[in-house]
């Protein structure tokens, strides 16, 4: 028997899980040196908020509108390979906006395109990249811990990579922030090829995607638990999370900050993310993560009232690592949780769904934000979003007994409650 190492990083013993993380750390720190700084070029070429808001808008409504389908696809098809292509996808597009930035050339227009150039790509490699997490972890019972330090490595990139993102723009400009991206998907490409992927038994294809798609939405729609949970996700994601799209306009007109200003912004957000994902990779179980996903809801709607009164930066810097920790402890209980009890043959097209309420759901905030800000201001905006993430912590709330009830069977089936109980454990779900 394998030992069993330190808790918060059992599942770092799956050498293919091993290789994805070092790659995709890497990678992910490029990521989020590009939001950065195209959001900070977007602001800079037009000082707007509202186009700060259809920019955020273009980036992420294909996977609204496509994720149902890739969802299908996903469970169809290879996922290893998938991923394969959309990071070299992926690697094009950061190295076309390179290409435009450092010449001279890049427009308000280009830097559209290329974001629904991403948003489509992000499609296919979402669903596909959670629904992978299953194959790259020998031992199921580590994929809660696997899912958390993922979680982990996406928030620990988001604190290195604004701050290095805001140094280069202040040195050399958005250009190579854009380069340092394409560079580092070298690394997570690199991990992807280095794997030894046990084939999966793909399913015959005996009905049509529109059957297969239909079959996934009832099933999502009908379990009550993930529906529920899918819900609470994209209420937050819809009202909360298109603060970060307003940082800018918030950075340069209210905290009357540059490009250092955002970075630091968006670090403290990361931060507090980050010790949201490290408290869930030290968790034993899956057990307790609905009430974690209410709690943590409100907790995110609290932040973001506190940030929307700020108007200097320590204030500022103080209360984001609460927004930051609010939203990634729902978004990774919610992960979690499905993952854990959904069938092995539909889950590429439930975290299809998931997907479509993680990130899908956001264009919308994002234009409604973008909108609403060009008449109310950015600050009474991210206001009424904190308002609004607080209600659906309480609407959420009011159905926990019930979740617990219907999620319960399936835990005991799947062994979970009673290895909770033989440790000692005794959360609710």
């Amino acid at each position: 028997m394998p030992a069993e190492g330190p808790r918060i990083t059992r599942a770092l013993r799956s050498r293919n899980f091993r290789l994805f993380f070092s790659g995709q750390s890497v990678s992910l720190v490029g990521t989020w040196i590009t939001r950065i700084a195209t959001s900070w070029l977007v602001y800079r070429l037009t000082g707007s908020a509202l186009l700060l808001g259809i920019v955020g808008f273009c980036g992420q409504i294909p996977t609204l509108l496509l994720a149902p389908f890739t969802g299908v696809l996903v469970d169809r098809m290879d996922r290893h390979r998938i991923l394969v292509v959309t990071q070299v996808l992926s690697l094009l597009q950061s190295a076309a906006l390179a290409v435009l930035t450092l010449t001279g050339r890049i427009t308000v227009a280009d830097i559209l395109v290329l974001q629904v150039m991403q948003g489509v790509i992000n499609a296919f490699d979402t669903p596909a990249r959670q629904a992978f997490v299953v194959q790259m972890v020998e031992d199921r019972a580590d994929l809660p811990n696997a899912i958390a330090l993922n979680s982990s490595m996406v928030n620990a990139s988001r604190i290195i990579g604004p701050s290095i993102g805001g140094i280069v723009i202040a040195a050399v400009g958005e250009g190579w922030c854009f380069a340092i991206d394409a560079v580092s998907y070298v690394a997570v490409l690199a991990s992807l090829l280095a794997m030894q992927v046990v084939p999966r038994a793909l399913p015959p294809r005996v009905t049509r995607m529109r059957e297969e798609l239909r079959t996934g939405l009832q099933y999502v729609w009908r379990f009550l638990p993930v529906r529920w949970a899918l819900l609470l996700l994209a209420l937050v994601s819809v009202m909360g999370m298109p603060y970060t799209v307003l940082m800018p306009a918030i950075s340069a007109t209210v905290l009357h900050g540059g490009p250092h200003t955002l970075g630091f912004l968006m670090t403290a957000s990361g931060a507090g993310a980050l010790v949201g994902a490290l408290y869930l990779a030290q968790r034993r179980s899956v057990i307790g993560l609905g009430r974690a996903m209410m709690y943590a809801s409100a907790c995110f709607g609290v932040g973001l009232i506190a940030f929307s009164f700020s108007r200097v930066l320590w204030l500022s810097l103080a209360v984001l690592p609460l927004v930051g920790a609010g939203m990634m402890i729902t978004m990774a209980s919610a992960n979690t949780i499905i993952q854990t009890v959904v069938d092995e043959d539909l889950r590429g097209r439930v975290m299809a769904f998931y997907t479509m309420a993680f990130l899908g759901t956001a264009p919308i905030g994002s234009l409604l934000a973008g909108v609403a800000a060009d008449r109310i201001g950015a600050q009474h905006t991210v206001l009424l979003g904190g308002v609004a993430c607080i209600a659906a912590a309480l609407w959420f709330g009011s159905r926990l007994p019930r979740f617990r009830q219907l999620v319960r069977p399936i835990y005991i089936e799947r062994g979970i409650i009673v290895a909770a109980e033989t440790e000692g454990r005794h959360a609710t779900l």
